[in-house]
């Protein structure tokens, strides 16, 4: 086993919920609707959102918008999507070290490494500048692929772009989004990580408390 896929939000770096929240609200604000009717209409559109189906973050605010009642005006959508390209930015930037360091060991190793993420527009295009991009040999993002999580599709695309069978992989993640049921049923050997939150308390599989124990595999 040589190949590593993770995931990224509550994983890798913090999920940034509260964060989240408080920016959502700020951007219905901004667009000139109810900021909490906004903030719920966001949040219900999230496998939307992940698999692309309203386009780019500017497109995706104008149809959350609509849906609230607003016709914002292009300054207002500029404002918007900087906002929530700003939040991406600090939650990417959140890496601990302990993470940055495992991830290079393993990498020095000579391990395959691979991102399945479901993840936004706005974040996957910050995501080459993160401390954690130059880790990766490929990334399987939702937005990009047209497939979320637990989907096979996003698996076996980080398969086929590392030239790798699923049961050659070990896939770490939070649990979020049945992950971890999805990448074992494809013979994966999946791992939960309680380090930045506790999403999947029934997993019946191995658990971990930090990424950095994942060193524990280098010797297998």
């Amino acid at each position: 086993m040589k190949v590593l896929l993770t995931d990224l939000f509550s994983t890798l770096i913090p999920g940034g919920d509260a964060s989240r929240d408080k920016v959502n609200a700020q951007m219905g604000t901004i667009l000139g609707v109810d900021p909490t009717a906004f903030q719920q209409a966001f949040d219900a559109s999230s496998h939307d959102r992940f698999i692309g189906a309203y386009g780019d973050l500017p497109a995706t605010l104008r149809v959350i918008a609509d849906r609230c009642g607003g016709t914002p005006t292009e300054a207002q959508v500029t404002e918007a999507t900087a906002l929530r390209r700003s939040l991406a930015r600090r939650l990417l930037a959140a890496a601990p070290a302990a993470t940055l360091t495992t991830l290079a060991t393993f990498k020095s190793a000579g391990w395959r490494i691979g991102l399945v993420s479901n993840i936004t527009a706005e974040t996957q295009l910050q995501w080459p500048a993160s401390p954690l991009a130059k880790y990766y040999d490929t990334t399987a993002f939702s937005a990009e692929v047209g497939a979320a999580k637990p989907s096979p599709a996003i698996y076996l695309a980080a398969c086929t772009a590392l030239d790798a069978s699923p049961d050659d992989c070990l896939y770490l993640g939070d649990g979020n989004d049945n992950e971890l049921p999805g990448a074992a049923a494809l013979g994966m050997h999946a791992i939960r990580t309680t380090e930045h939150a506790d999403n999947a308390p029934d997993w019946p599989g191995q658990s971990v408390t930090s990424f950095a124990a994942l060193r524990d595999w280098l010797g297998d």
